[in-house]
């Protein structure tokens, strides 16, 4: 019978939740929300706005790769680390006198969500019993959501002021890192896991592949999401207001997490990415409707969030002893997917215009969705090594 969260379990949640919400929500994000402000004041168009993206994705996957080394023997200084980068990345961004420092900055800072997701995922493995434990992996993996939701209430209320914005998103990150490190207290000391042998990069052939593909198709949202909406003639606000929806419908992620984890990994990653490839088809086609941007910026917030979710619980279940290697392995692939995606997309929205890249987009999502049915339910485990 799974038992609910103790006090030292809830605290180490809220506070692994926060660092996720300020180092993706507040910092690598919230990028496409404040790249129009900030090319209008630095000048720099799309493309550069897309190679900046791109930048950031390959730093992402640097911190992300490093940390799946360091995460079994170090997961609670990766914080500091995680903190740091993002932290200080976003004070100098709101400081840069020129694109080539914002743009710097901002790949910078990305590296500390990449650190974040590995040192989140050992810490919940080692402090969270194995029977609540996938739900506590898809509650602090819903902290983009919340980190969304601010950096659109910093938007509403502070733009066109995007340093200010930029410089409360620093300080807030460098505040909940340093309530997550005293949460996380002392590490218990044990035996460091061997590496994943042949079978276990084998197994991961299908989620690799699948979250690919689905970190190119998401990438459109993401860089040039709140940019579409200006460019069909929304109001200012509303843009904001769809911004902070897809912080919303990820924050959403938490209280649906009891009913996904039930599903298998398969189950989940289908249900997930047909509702992001929907949802970005829609702000593709329509992004002129207010009600129909709100609405798909909320389901694509959900949809992108539980599926992150669904590649934890994925990996998880092919070896439990690897799941922050794994976690790394398929988030770096994910935000690899983004780069290639980001840097097309910079190109494409330039020559063929947002419905055309947004409908390319949306059909990559559908494909990924549609690879994991031919695999059929993940039921082999690696065997524990």
């Amino acid at each position: 019978m799974k038992r609910s969260f103790s006090l030292s379990d809830r605290l180490l949640l809220v506070a692994g939740l926060g660092l996720v919400a300020a180092t993706y929500g507040l910092v690598r994000l919230a990028y496409g929300l404040f790249l129009p402000d900030v090319q209008h004041d630095l000048g720099f168009c799309a493309d550069v706005g897309g190679a900046v993206s791109s930048g950031a994705s390959v730093v992402y996957c640097v911190g992300a790769v490093a940390g799946s080394v360091l995460a079994a023997r170090a997961a609670r200084w990766l914080v500091v680390a995680a903190t740091l980068t993002a932290g200080v990345g976003a004070l100098v961004m709101a400081s840069s006198p020129t694109t080539a420092v914002f743009g710097t900055a901002a790949v910078v800072a990305s590296a500390g969500a990449g650190l974040a997701s590995p040192a989140m995922v050992q810490l919940v493995t080692d402090r969270i019993p194995a029977d609540r434990r996938g739900r506590a992996q898809a509650v602090v993996n819903s902290g983009t959501g919340p980190g969304l939701v601010a950096a659109g209430v910093l938007a509403l209320v502070l733009l066109p002021e995007w340093r200010t914005a930029w410089a409360v998103a620093g300080v807030l990150t460098l505040a909940v890192g340093a309530v997550l490190f005293l949460a996380a207290g002392r590490p218990e000391r044990g035996g460091t896991p061997a590496l994943p042998g042949r079978s276990w990069f084998v197994a991961q052939t299908v989620p690799v592949v699948v979250a690919l593909l689905f970190g190119a198709g998401s990438a459109v949202v993401w860089t040039y999401g709140r940019s579409t909406l200006v460019d069909a003639g929304v109001p200012t606000t509303a843009t904001v207001v769809a911004w902070i929806a897809l912080g919303v419908g990820g924050s959403t992620v938490a209280a649906t997490a009891r009913w996904t984890s039930a599903m298998s990994p398969r189950r989940q990653w289908v249900l997930t990415t047909t509702v992001a490839a929907g949802a970005v088809l829609a702000l593709g086609l329509l992004p002129g409707s207010v009600a129909v941007a709100l609405a798909a910026c909320a389901l694509f917030g959900w949809g992108y969030t539980a599926a992150t979710g669904a590649l934890i619980a994925w990996t998880a279940a092919i070896d439990p002893e690897q799941v922050a290697a794994g976690t790394s392995v398929l988030f770096v692939v994910l935000v690899a997917g983004q780069a290639v995606g980001a840097a097309v997309a910079g190109v494409l929205v330039g020559t063929v215009g947002t419905t055309t890249t947004s409908v390319a987009a949306a059909a990559l999502v559908a494909v990924s969705s549609g690879l994991s049915l031919r695999t059929g339910d993940l039921r082999t485990t690696v065997a524990t090594r």
